[in-house]
């Protein structure tokens, strides 16, 4: 495996998606559907495609985009690396005090596991493998969940997921308990009541609020709890809160660092372990991560909240790492997603089949969503 790479070029592309429906969450609300890609050249013309989280706030996207031009790019052009692995190691040191000097070091993490994504796109892509395979991976069909059902008239949205193919289903709770409890009655009674059904805070309650919210929701068996603290809360707090209910508790969207995510698997706290290949890590540092996770007792299911590029990395990663983890898939429309993730459009049974194609997978859709581009960097 030659993962040496020579770097010519490093362009970051924003993309914004109107919303009919805005996406909500227990701590705002988006009004559109950002993107942020990453493209990398290299010396020899060949291409690898990434993706940088950039969410919230809703100007995260531009700023992203522009911390890659002005930042990363002039570290990258006309570099040459060992390997993926030896350029996440050098932009994170080079980068180290200028993301403490702006308190930034969120953004900066993004943006390097971005350029990442699109390293190990590259070699995968240049050695004619998908990535799954180029990772390691020897089965390339993976189980998927749908996820962001929102508040408002959750069972309409997942009665569609469960018509398209969906068998597991994750809605967003931290709006009021009685409104909670509602919603789960809507879904239970729409979905059936053996149906997989997981529920996430989103970093919305407290401890106390936790411990009496959560035992009124057992009675609809969720599969577990996703951030119901915060993820600055110590270990010991998410401990006491285990006590008082046995909803398997989940995080791990907002851990940044190796260092942290050990003290994760340290606790033994959490269930499920769920990093962002576009937030924090990139692959460099998730497959490795997720290995450990699943070595641990846990479980690793990749959290992603974006467009198609890092959705379909993350899904490579996961095939290249097995276990009992799943995909998550946005159940709301974005055609950022679903024009960039082409196989995962083809559900039977909760499953999808990530196919051969080289790299993480099928480019066309970038043609169809150009009008959705804002500005290239």
């Amino acid at each position: 495996m030659n993962n040496q790479i020579a770097i010519q070029d490093i362009t970051a592309f924003v993309y914004r998606c109107p919303l009919e429906k805005p996406v909500e969450t227990s701590f705002g609300t988006m009004s559109d559907r950002p993107m942020v890609i990453v493209r990398v050249t290299d010396q020899d013309g060949q291409e690898g495609w990434g993706e940088v989280w950039c969410n919230f706030p809703m100007v995260g996207a531009e700023h992203r985009a522009r911390l890659i031009s002005s930042v990363f790019s002039p570290l990258l052009k006309q570099t040459t690396y060992d390997s993926p692995e030896h350029a996440f190691d050098m932009l994170t040191q080079q980068t180290e005090v200028l993301s403490l000097q702006a308190a930034e070091p969120g953004p900066f993490a993004q943006c390097i596991a971005g350029i990442d994504l699109a390293l190990w796109d590259l070699c995968a892509r240049r050695s004619e493998q998908p990535l799954w395979k180029y990772l390691g991976g020897v089965n390339n069909e993976i189980p998927v969940y749908a996820s962001g059902l929102n508040p408002s008239q959750p069972a309409r949205l997942a009665a569609a997921m469960q018509a398209q193919g969906y068998t597991r289903f994750k809605l967003k709770v931290g709006f009021g308990l009685q409104r909670d409890i509602e919603n789960l009655q809507a879904l239970r009674s729409t979905l059936g009541s053996d149906v997989g059904l997981m529920i996430d805070a989103n970093q919305g309650w407290s401890l106390e609020q936790a411990q009496k919210n959560l035992p009124a929701l057992e009675r609809f068996r969720p599969g577990w709890i996703e951030e119901p603290l915060r993820c600055i809360e110590e270990w010991a707090q998410w401990k006491e809160l285990q006590k008082t209910t046995c909803i398997p508790l989940a995080a791990g969207e907002n851990i940044l660092g190796e260092g942290d995510f050990q003290k994760a698997l340290d606790s033994q706290v959490l269930s499920i372990i769920q990093p962002d290949v576009a937030k924090w890590g990139g692959i460099s540092k998730c497959l490795p991560l997720a290995k450990a996770i699943n070595g641990s007792g846990s479980h690793y299911y990749p959290h992603y909240l974006g467009g198609g590029i890092g959705l379909m990395a993350s899904a490579h990663l996961l095939a290249a790492v097995g276990g009992e983890g799943a995909l998550e898939i946005d159940s709301n429309p974005n055609p950022l997603r679903t024009e960039l993730s082409l196989p995962l459009n083809k559900l039977e049974d909760g499953k999808v089949v990530l196919g051969n194609e080289p790299g993480t997978g099928p480019l066309s859709g970038l043609a169809v969503i150009q009008r959705y581009m804002t500005g290239e960097y």
